[in-house]
């Protein structure tokens, strides 16, 4: 569902991604790690056809980015990592505007907003306008929106960025039951967030990608190594030698 061949970004003499090369299957929740300004969020726009590559190609169910980007938008749900939001619409209203913007509408429009309503527990703020919302309830309107037209690819940038402890567990369930069929990117900068709900992990540094493994690969390495998964992806960063890591 997700196909990243050779993908290269460059700002000028700056290369926030090089030579990066993954795959996500339907039904895949894989996280994606890396420090601030590893070149993640970078990537994540480009999947999503905020920017275009400098270099390779990107496909999502099926679809170029370039040669066919409405085509990719339709099919992928987006949750930033900076919440796009309209801050003086109400709840309600910017869930039907996003709805209008997707095709999403009549019977279909219902059948989905009560779904998203209900999942990412919306009920008590519809009436709201969302600069009265809080920051972890602007964080599941974010979510909401992303999710709206059922696509079959979700990227979630920081998506537990401003949630309380019981919202992330919540939040973690949910992805956990949606993700059948579906591919799922998550991002994070923090691995125990990562590792409590991704079955594959991604890591990222220095626009290099340095390690996908599974959860469960990574797990048996560090019984080997009497140590933690934590530690081991740490390792792996810092014996890349990207960045000046290397020890």
């Amino acid at each position: 569902m997700i196909e990243v061949d050779q993908v290269t970004k460059r700002y000028g003499p700056v290369t926030a991604v090089d030579g990066v090369s993954f795959k996500i299957e339907p039904g895949e929740i894989v996280g994606f790690l890396g420090p601030n300004g590893a070149g993640k969020s970078t990537l994540l726009k480009m999947i999503s056809t905020w920017l275009e590559p400098t270099a390779g190609h990107i496909r999502v169910a099926g679809h170029d980015t370039k040669a066919a980007p409405l085509a990719v938008r339709r099919s992928l749900g987006y949750l930033p990592e900076h919440n796009a939001l309209y801050e003086g619409m109400r709840v309600d209203r910017f869930l039907a505007f996003v709805g209008a913007a997707r095709g999403v509408t009549g019977a279909k429009y219902t059948e989905r907003l009560e779904w998203v309503v209900e999942k990412c527990s919306l009920q008590l703020i519809m009436k709201k306008r969302v600069f009265q919302c809080s920051k972890g309830n602007k964080q599941r309107i974010g979510v909401a929106a992303a999710l709206l037209h059922d696509p079959n690819v979700i990227i979630l940038d920081e998506p537990t960025h401003g949630l309380d402890p019981l919202q992330v567990v919540a939040f973690r369930d949910f992805i956990r039951e949606m993700h059948v069929g579906r591919s799922v990117l998550f991002s994070s900068h923090i691995v125990a967030e990562v590792l409590s709900i991704s079955e594959r992990i991604l890591v990222i540094h220095y626009g290099k990608l340095l390690l996908d493994a599974k959860v469960t690969q990574l797990a048996a390495t560090a019984k080997e190594r009497k140590t933690d998964i934590e530690t081991v992806i740490l390792n792996t960063v810092r014996k890349s030698g990207i960045g000046g890591q290397k020890s």
